[in-house]
């Protein structure tokens, strides 16, 4: 397999966009990665959506996007693992220029969340949990993350404080993004106090719905090198899966298929998770941040929330985590988070992250992406 980097990013700001359409976003994201890259022509792309049908009243995503994006006919396919599409679309592109087929490849992820009411978007997001034995039974995400949550209270002592300091951290780091939803601070007195979504979640607990596109450009390294981009190199790629419904699991308190995928990556890079620098992992609710840097080995079972709430994965810590601000703050536009990881990444390994977000000494990143409850995953690490 050949080396493999990502040679240009593009995202447009995550919100309550309405006066952008679907296929407007992805086409600001994609062009603004091409112009990054210093190209104009690709050989193939790869679009990360959930659920367009259901939001947008749109399927046949490949041929739209690059129609719009006035690169047809190249092959462009969307890809579909509910809140882990853009990184499965990254892996796809990764591969596909690893393997020789071809040397330029964007890779993309769009989703416009806010044209349906509150109800619709929860039915079209419940639709990446099991349809028949969680769904129909009236299982929400919020539901299923506050039994996560409360199992591994029970086990481990986790408390609502260790919760509220993975938001209260996240915003801090959102609150210097310039592409963020949400950039105000919030205060652990706040998460607390805030409304009870799914008990112990906290409204502030929980990641917002959100419209927004992301985009990146992966190339061979010697294309990279003849173009004269900055090399960030994809060392490390790992997918895995697990059963969709929680029922389906011997323990809930971890997340399985993350574990998997983290372990396949860092076994392609020869690494251990102690050479990696800092992480952007999928923080849909606090405790997913809290379980999945178990599961990938950061903190040892039950050891991940008295050392978040100690400040160990801050900016200033030992191994910053979701210095974008995460899902929680910056937003999740469930199609686009996976290229979003992977942008940020990209901005810290270069050096070039806005608003003194810029992490010291960011050599190794890690980005985690996950659909549903962790029914998949992808892991992957990049390298300056």
């Amino acid at each position: 397999m050949r080396d493999v980097a990502v040679i240009g990013i593009g995202m447009t700001k995550f919100g309550e966009l309405w006066e952008k359409s679907f296929r407007n976003l992805f086409v600001e994201a994609a062009k603004a990665a091409m112009t990054d890259a210093g190209v104009d022509k690709i050989d193939s792309m790869y679009i990360g959506c959930m659920s367009g049908g259901l939001f947008v009243g749109q399927e046949h995503i490949g041929s739209l996007m690059a129609d719009y994006l006035g690169v047809a006919p190249i092959p462009a396919t969307r890809v579909e693992s509910a809140c882990a599409s853009g990184g499965v679309a990254f892996r796809q592109a990764y591969i596909e220029v690893a393997s020789g087929m071809s040397d330029v490849v964007l890779a993309g992820g769009v989703e416009k969340m806010t044209d349906v009411d509150g109800g619709m978007a929860t039915y079209a997001l419940a639709t990446a949990a099991d349809a028949d034995y969680e769904g129909f039974h009236g299982a929400t995400f919020p539901g299923l993350y506050a039994m996560m949550a409360s199992a591994h209270m029970a086990k481990y002592g986790t408390t609502s404080e260790m919760l509220a300091s993975i938001s209260v951290k996240n915003h801090a780091n959102g609150n210097l993004n310039p592409f963020a939803q949400f950039p105000s601070k919030i205060t652990l007195e706040g998460v607390l106090n805030s409304t009870m979504v799914a008990d112990p979640l906290h409204i502030l607990d929980c990641s917002p719905v959100t419209d927004g596109a992301a985009a990146v450009i992966v190339a061979s390294l010697d294309v990279a090198k003849k173009l004269g981009a900055p090399i960030v190199r994809i060392i490390g790629s790992g997918q895995a899966t697990d059963s969709i419904a929680l029922h389906g699991r011997d323990d809930i308190t971890t997340i399985n298929a993350a574990k998997v995928a983290s372990q396949k990556a860092l076994q392609q890079a020869g690494l251990s998770i102690n050479d990696i620098d800092f992480a952007e992992v999928h923080d849909c609710f606090s405790i997913a941040e809290l379980i999945v840097l178990e599961s990938i080995g950061v903190f040892e079972p039950g050891k991940a929330g008295a050392a978040i709430l100690d400040g160990y994965t801050a900016r200033d810590g030992k191994f910053p985590v979701n210095p974008s601000g995460g899902l929680k703050s910056k937003g999740h536009p469930v199609g686009a988070t996976g290229v979003a990881q992977i942008v940020e990444l990209t901005k810290q390994l270069r050096g070039t992250a806005e608003n003194g977000r810029q992490l010291a000494n960011a050599k190794r990143g890690l980005a985690q992406n996950m659909g549903g409850t962790g029914g998949s995953s992808t892991v992957h690490i990049l390298e300056a």
